[in-house]
């Protein structure tokens, strides 16, 4: 499944974000996101959110969303494995 929600995480970059496929597809566990990526700003990460919710049939409560979360790439999908899984 893991490589699954890194599949769908990087579509869902894509499709929100406008990034090229190149952009998404250099993207590694360590690779910043939050504050390297211009196009992700604050609107960005709700609509990500939502996206993630909707593509990956869970729930995120306000709580869940601290900075961390949009660290780097590793950071999103460790959150997404971790609520697809529970």
């Amino acid at each position: 499944m893991s490589q699954d929600i890194e599949t769908i995480i990087r579509t869902l970059l894509s499709d929100v974000l406008g990034l090229s496929s190149e952009q998404v597809s250099a993207l590694h566990n360590d690779s910043a996101l939050f504050g390297a990526i211009p196009e992700l700003d604050s609107m960005a990460v709700a609509g990500l959110l939502t996206e993630l919710e909707d593509r990956l049939d869970i729930t995120i409560d306000d709580d869940e969303v601290d900075g961390e979360l949009f660290t780097t790439f590793g950071s999103l999908v460790g959150f997404a494995e971790t609520k697809g899984a529970a």
